[in-house]
């Protein structure tokens, strides 16, 4: 296994790797969001597009598994059916996107993956959301799914833009933690299944992708220790911003 890594990335890359990812599953345990963002942005800048996307998906799949069961099989089974169309979008949105990675030049996803960050990130930090009625909820629910399943085939991000959907929405807390479960869920589940066809998952990169579970988990488990002692706000303005100049060293790359 250690060979393989090697073959992937040097000692020392190896090393950032991990802290990179202990950070990322840090922010998720004590925030609730922003691991793939933390997790592409960084490993974005030691690998290829494609790969850094591949490292990013079992520690996805894995931990967003567990957080939509939680509650139990039944009220993940609720909260799908009430979102069922958003769901519907985004799962068909990456599935026809996540072909698009080993096709565009590395450029082209480099730039669009710094794009993507830096807006989201700007979007979070601005804190605006557009009030949605129940009557325009099927548009928005078919509309905003798609755009999230483009943005999370290519790039693996989805979160932000829908947890930012279900705030404008006035989702009641309670069943935004519930709904957002199951969207994670469902839709690292299929990314995992649309990049083995892809082939940005192998043999190789499932490696990568496996060992860097370890460190999500640890992060994970310690930033819920520390969440109740944390400003969450100021906590996630500041993970906001370091996002921004991640996005933005990847726009770089892009460019060069």
């Amino acid at each position: 296994m250690f060979d393989t890594l090697l073959s992937l990335l040097t000692p020392s890359q190896i090393v950032f790797a991990f802290a990179v990812t202990l950070v990322a599953g840090f922010v998720k345990g004590a925030t609730g969001f922003a691991m793939p963002m933390i997790m592409i942005s960084g490993l974005g800048s030691i690998l290829a597009p494609e790969t850094a996307l591949a490292g990013i998906i079992v520690s996805t799949v894995l931990l967003n598994l567990w957080q939509s069961l939680r509650g139990g099989v039944a009220e993940a089974i609720a909260a799908a059916r009430l979102y069922r169309l958003y769901i519907v979008a985004l799962l068909v949105f990456i599935v026809l996107s996540a072909q698009l990675v080993v096709v565009l030049p590395q450029s082209v996803v480099f730039l669009s993956l710094g794009l993507i960050i830096v807006g989201l990130a700007a979007y979070l930090l601005i804190g605006r959301a557009l009030r949605i009625s129940e009557g325009h909820r099927s548009f928005y629910d078919l509309g905003l799914g798609a755009l999230s399943g483009l943005i999370g085939g290519i790039s693996g991000i989805w979160g932000p833009l829908t947890i930012a959907y279900l705030t404008a929405a006035d989702t009641p807390k309670k069943q935004q933690i519930k709904i957002t479960g199951v969207i994670f869920g469902t839709g690292s589940l299929t990314l995992l299944f649309a990049h083995l066809r892809s082939g940005v998952l192998n043999p190789q990169t499932l490696t990568l992708s496996g060992t860097l579970f370890l460190p999500a988990l640890v992060g994970m488990a310690l930033g819920q220790r520390v969440q109740d002692r944390l400003d969450q706000q100021k906590f996630k303005r500041a993970t906001l911003i370091v996002l921004l100049l991640a996005g933005a060293n990847l726009i770089r790359r892009g460019l060069v």
